[in-house]
């Protein structure tokens, strides 16, 4: 956690310093403040000395002005650095994130990165702006306490060897019971917000299996366990503070006790006496506040260490120190090209894609049929190198994509996911993810050719229409036809559709492809589709069994050669079109 304060903190050191300084002038205020007291009492109302408390009395004022406003200001500059803190801290995992491939992205769950990136936050955050407030002042006013305990009245201040280390040992013991009830409960908001978040998503699924009452006694257990942590975190601390209030208390009935036997044998003032109690009070009350504070240590040292955990990953698919850039104008712009490739999930006994060879050229439409678990998704994330390829090598622009930078790589590649994701926001800002730059023009161009111009145009405030959050307020097939048209305003050299006409029907995916033709004749298209009307007019078509290539050529050639092919087609078409 220090780490990860040092690294974070270091941009605000100006502002933290002079918290400090306010924070300083507080703590010598507040301990000027019984001193004034006392010579007040001794000196003035004891002698009956009228001037004397009125020039004390507004020394004291002054001391309580300049200790308000040094309180106002650190106030202030530690919530500007607290806050600052938080956001500089989110914006680095959110940036860490983006970086992760899909292994890592797994590894850690969505929910988890969520909770790490906002209630992990969140705890540190509170830490940084309590310590800077208050675990700063304690140290300072115990110190100075005991200095000014000693300056009353030395024999007395013994005391203080008894009471100090009672309360240490009542805080050691509550930090090494804390720090593991702490960790199960950020693991077990982990749970829940799993349980959410899977809940949220799948709400159709739940409901069409009249699977509510289910998915709300996963939720309970999950609240349950959320629960059982809390308490066990909160019966700790139910001992603790009053364990330490009752230290505070005795504390208080024995400085009366032996201070009054000393007033009486004349060591010492009443003045004095009451000074001594206060600055007393003001070590405990200083020691408690601290603990009270330090509730927030063992829970905000276990989110820094998960917070640590996602910064300090590194991701399995990174962009070369020197990346090569293809020549714009040369022979193998725009081809895809897989050499001998072969792919194993990490851990995974067998590869899931076994020596795939192929060539995608440009102003040619290649596409890749099999059936089910064949590989075919997984194929298509090798292009632009959302996963790695275990042995082989795959090319874009006759380049190793490993030897390209990604960003570079991403923009000459329109990418259309089996799953279309849309961004809440409107039509219009959906279709400029592609170019920011786009005419709306050019918006209903792409919208013509990707066959949802009419269904736009149906909508209220046509381009501004407003799109939920994942498009869930669109159906499948006007979701599948935005994401192709986003990718077609993106206007790459190479477009790759997975599987990305499944939710259309059979006469729109005819004018679509009629259309994308036309448009596209200049790029290289991959489409992935378990339909083979789809793909049928395609220039080549690959297919996959089990990882493996076992066919390339056309429609025609692999209907007469190719048994998987024929299997496939026969199991889709009838006779007669078969025949046709």
């Amino acid at each position: 956690m220090i780490g990860l304060l040092r690294t974070y903190l270091q941009p605000y050191r100006g502002l933290v310093g002079l918290v400090i300084v306010m924070l300083l002038v507080q703590a010598l205020a507040t301990l000027a403040l019984p001193a004034l007291n006392a010579d007040i009492i001794d000196q003035g109302i004891a002698q009956g000395d009228n001037d004397r408390i009125l020039v004390i009395g507004g020394v004291m004022l002054i001391v309580t002005l300049v200790m308000a406003v040094a309180a106002v200001l650190a106030v202030y500059w530690s919530a500007r650095v607290a806050m600052g803190f938080g956001r500089d801290l989110r914006a680095a995992i959110f940036r860490t994130v983006e970086t992760f491939s899909q292994v890592e992205v797994v590894r850690f769950g969505s929910a988890s990165l969520i909770t790490r990136n906002t209630n992990d936050v969140q705890q540190v955050q509170t830490l940084v702006f309590m310590a800077l407030t208050i675990i700063i002042t304690g140290p300072i006013m115990i110190v100075g306490g005991i200095i000014m305990a000693l300056r009353e009245d030395v024999a007395l201040s013994a005391l203080l060897l008894l009471i100090l280390p009672a309360m240490a040992v009542v805080i050691g013991l509550t930090m090494v019971r804390a720090v593991p009830l702490f960790q199960a409960m950020q693991q077990r908001i982990d749970r829940i917000n799993q349980v959410m978040r899977e809940t949220l998503s799948g709400v159709r699924v739940i409901r069409a299996f009249v699977r509510t009452r289910h998915e709300e006694a996963r939720f309970a257990v999950a609240n349950q366990d959320v629960f059982l942590a809390g308490l066990g975190v909160n019966r700790l601390f139910a001992v603790t503070i009053p364990a330490l209030t009752l230290i505070m208390n005795l504390a208080s009935v024995a400085v009366l006790w032996f201070g009054a036997m000393r007033v009486m044998d004349g060591a010492m003032g009443i003045g004095n006496l009451t000074a001594f109690l206060q600055y007393v009070l003001q070590i405990m009350f200083s020691v408690l506040t601290a603990i009270m504070m330090f509730i927030l240590v063992p829970r905000a040292a276990v989110s820094s260490g998960r917070i640590r955990e996602v910064l300090e990953t590194r991701p399995a698919i990174t962009d070369p120190a020197t990346p090569t850039v293809p020549a714009v104008d040369g022979p193998d712009r725009g081809v895809v090209e897989l050499r001998d490739v072969t792919f194993r999930y990490p851990g995974a006994e067998e590869p899931v894609l076994t020596g795939i060879s192929f060539r995608a050229e440009r102003g040619a439409t290649t596409a890749i049929v099999g059936s089910t678990g064949s590989g075919k998704t997984t194929l298509i994330d090798l292009i632009p190198r959302l996963t790695d390829a275990s042995d082989g090598t795959v090319l874009v622009d006759g380049v190793d994509v490993r030897d390209q930078a990604r960003p570079a790589l991403w923009r000459r590649i329109g990418f259309v996911p089996q799953k279309a994701y849309l961004f809440s926001g409107s039509v219009a800002s959906n279709l400029r993810y592609g170019d920011e730059a786009a005419t709306d023009e050019q918006l209903w161009q792409a919208l013509d050719v990707a066959q949802a111009r009419d269904f736009v145009e149906a909508m209220d405030d046509g381009l501004g229409a407003s799109i939920a959050q994942g498009g869930t307020n669109v159906s499948g097939g006007q979701r599948q036809r935005l994401a192709i048209a986003r990718a077609i305003v993106h206007a790459p050299d190479i477009f790759v559709f997975d599987d990305s006409f499944s939710a259309l029907d059979m006469a729109t995916d005819a004018r679509l492809r009629r259309a994308l033709a036309r448009e596209l004749a200049h790029a290289t298209v991959i489409i992935v589709a378990q339909r083979v009307g789809t793909i049928m007019d395609a220039d080549r078509i690959v297919v996959l069994d089990a990882g493996r290539v076992v066919g390339v050529g056309t429609h025609e050639e692999l209907l007469a050669s190719n048994k998987t092919y024929r299997e496939i087609v026969s199991s889709q078409l009838e006779r007669t079109e078969l025949a046709a």
